[in-house]
């Protein structure tokens, strides 16, 4: 398993303060703040140890409230909202130097037989036909601030081959689709909550991007804000992150500096095993 994806199981595995308090520690990954993924990972972490083992996270609805400082802990207060025969539902309050930084409203379900149907799996090239994404060159290193640069040059945990690599800096203008190879590095335990952790974790990365492309948009370049402001996520079936997953993600629609995006999760079967989407704050300066 390599460093960067121990250090972020250990970020996900949170200290229980009390029956319904945990707190998680922040990671650096080169940003001026707190990795939304980040708090999604350790939000439904921390709902998850409140409901019973066969309950399984099904859906989750978020807001991003503040900017999380990277150089604190986060406290998860989380609320036992309901307890039915089939359906669970957590609320949870994250919390920085005394504030709400981000909420989530979370259901679980205990499985069940029933109807199943999907959206085909888009038809792209594989993980193995693209191949390792080229690194950024010194040149385009040398243009970007040096925080930017520690984001863009870190060894992550997970590992990404976008189907089509764009130029970070001067990227053209592109119809707002974009198809995104995952996996984590490194062999990962069987364990359910920990790929539904990590998977939420690893989609806020490329969505709310997929809202700037037909625009040309850098965020690299300094002229342009995006955020996350809301975040939701269903999941539909079971997968392993520490195998290839495809993200689909396509934006139908950016207006009055915000955009939509949404994420289709497939696995190299074609199942569809999970689906996203989120609203961010996009916003371009002269």
């Amino acid at each position: 398993m390599h460093d960067s994806l121990k250090e972020l199981l250990e970020h996900l595995s949170l200290e229980r303060l009390e029956d319904n308090l945990f707190r998680g520690e922040s990671r650096d990954i080169g940003s001026t703040r707190v990795f939304g993924g980040q708090v999604l990972g350790q939000s439904l972490r921390a709902a998850s140890g409140t409901v019973e083992p066969e309950r399984k996270a099904h859906s989750l609805h978020a807001y991003f409230l503040r900017a999380g400082d990277p150089d604190a802990p986060i406290v998860y207060d989380v609320d036992r909202a309901r307890d039915g025969r089939s359906f669970s539902t957590r609320r949870v309050v994250a919390i920085q130097h005394g504030r709400p930084i981000f909420n989530m409203s979370a259901s679980f379900h205990v499985e069940e037989a029933g109807l199943e149907h999907q959206l085909p799996m888009p038809v792209v090239p594989t993980p193995e036909d693209i191949g390792k994404p080229k690194p950024v060159s010194d040149a385009v290193l040398k243009e970007i601030p040096e925080k930017m640069r520690r984001w863009i040059t870190r060894e992550t945990p997970i590992e990404f081959r976008p189907v089509l690599q764009l130029d970070p800096i001067n990227p053209p203008k592109q119809p707002p689709q974009q198809y995104i190879w995952m996996r984590c590095r490194g062999e990962l335990p069987d364990d359910p909550l920990l790929h539904r952790c990590l998977l939420a974790y690893a989609s806020d990365f490329y969505l709310i991007w997929t809202a700037a492309l037909p625009h040309g948009l850098s965020f690299l370049k300094g002229n342009v804000q995006m955020a996350s402001l809301d975040h939701a996520m269903w999941f539909h079936r079971e997968f392993r992150m520490d195998e290839w997953l495809l993200y689909a993600c396509d934006s139908p629609s950016s207006s009055h500096s915000l955009g939509l995006a949404r994420g289709m999760f497939y696995d190299q079967q074609g199942r569809l095993v999970a689906s996203t989407a989120q609203e961010g704050l996009i916003r371009q300066w002269d």
